[in-house]
């Protein structure tokens, strides 16, 4: 009797053990699947500066010599404009101002040139320039001073380029122009102009050499809307 029952125990803990192996799935069921983001590129930013400044620098050149091929190349075809008058623009007046010749100048200065690179692809220019001796041709004709306190103090202009680099190739894909107040262009001068070191008294005798003019850069203003 006392057999009976132990064999009556083992023959349930067999047919337990053959049921739990039965209802077991077969294969690998871990589904659980880690991934592991791609870290994005760390960008090249001395290479990446030093090209944006050299689209900004190529500019003054692209005026002079009417080259509306460069516009074409170096402006995105969405790129989005907005001229010192606060109007919108498009690629299509700037390249057809360049190509007209409508924009002429004595000098075009480039100074607080800063290149902050964002990635990879994006990246953002903010400089000064400053026009000298600098003439629009209005559609009717007439000339516009853009040199003058009339339109900016010292012909001095804040922009900020908006470039993304597309095809393996950098545009500009938007653009502001500022014209600056005269308290404004003081402002930028100072901040620009090295400071002496506190309690530093300079020799009367000497004159500070004057500060070197760096490359020129971009896009005129447009012209003015004529007068109905």
């Amino acid at each position: 009797m006392k057999n009976s029952k132990l064999a009556q125990i083992l023959l349930i803990l067999t047919l337990s053990a053959i049921g739990a192996v039965s209802c077991t799935p077969s294969g690998n069921t871990n589904t659980t699947t880690t991934v592991t983001a791609t870290p994005a590129p760390t960008p090249d930013t001395n290479a990446i500066v030093a090209e944006i400044t050299k689209i900004e620098n190529d500019f003054p050149r692209i005026i002079r010599e009417k080259d509306g091929a460069a516009v074409r190349r170096v402006e995105a075809d969405d790129v989005v404009i907005v001229y010192p008058d606060g109007s919108p623009g498009n690629k299509e007046q700037d390249i057809k101002d360049i190509e007209a010749g409508t924009i002429t100048f004595d000098a075009w200065d480039i100074s607080d040139m800063k290149v902050h690179v964002i990635n990879n692809d994006t990246a953002v220019a903010t400089f000064l320039i400053t026009v000298t001796n600098g003439k629009i041709k209005a559609p009717d004709g007439r000339t516009q001073d853009i040199s003058s306190t009339v339109c900016a103090a010292n012909g001095k202009y804040r922009v900020i380029d908006t470039f993304a680099r597309r095809n393996a190739q950098w545009q500009l894909v938007a653009s502001g122009v500022t014209p600056l107040s005269k308290a404004a262009a003081e402002a930028a001068a100072a901040s620009a102009s090295p400071k002496a070191s506190p309690g530093a008294t300079a020799s009367p005798a000497t004159k500070a050499s004057p500060a070197p003019k760096e490359a020129p850069t971009r896009r005129p203003p447009p012209p003015p809307a004529s007068t109905p």
